[in-house]
């Protein structure tokens, strides 16, 4: 109630002169292994990445876990696979990729982490999880961006254990580790 009319920021983007879009969508996923094998999930009508594979879990980044990544893929994690923390070895942010679609910039933030093998995901209420062989997923229908992380996972990242950052683009996405500076 400081303001008798409603102020609108000098920097807040005015819908005529707006030619880039300015919406972000960010979001996590977690991709769990079993030695040479991932828990890849069918997604069924989701309005985001639906009738393809993704990633075990994942979803949005809520208000509240803007500056915690890793919050939001074990809450994801546990929503959606009834599976929490002490489920997993290794837990490690490897992924940070940006995409520019429909109409938004879509930051993704990859997670992957070793399944113990004495547990195991619930039936997940978002699709339909399955193991796969790493030599298997290639041809599988995915997102983009995910089929990306994928197939440079598989070929250079799990052998490292390397943050990488990447822009996807129709031509394909460059992967470079991130260093601190």
């Amino acid at each position: 109630n400081l303001y008798a009319e409603p102020m609108i920021s000098p920097y807040h983007p005015r819908e005529a002169a707006q030619e880039i879009p300015a919406d972000l969508r960010p979001m996590t996923a977690i991709y769990l292994t079993r030695g040479e094998k991932i828990l890849l999930l069918y997604r069924v009508g989701s309005r985001v990445v639906g009738n393809s594979y993704t990633g075990s879990a994942g979803g949005h980044i809520e208000p509240d876990e803007y500056n915690c990544a890793r919050g939001c893929v074990l809450r994801e994690l546990h929503e959606e696979t009834g599976l929490t923390a002490d489920a997993l070895d290794g837990l490690a942010m490897r992924y940070v990729t940006m995409r520019l679609k429909g109409g938004e910039i879509r930051q993704n933030y990859y997670f992957f982490a070793e399944l113990r093998p004495d547990f195991e995901p619930a039936v997940s209420n978002e699709g339909r999880l399955r193991w796969f062989s790493l030599d298997e997923i290639g041809e599988l229908p995915m997102p983009v961006t995910a089929r990306q992380v994928i197939l440079h996972y598989v070929a250079e990242g799990r052998h490292t254990q390397l943050l990488y950052g990447a822009v996807s683009t129709a031509d394909g996405a460059v992967f470079t580790p991130l260093q601190e500076f």
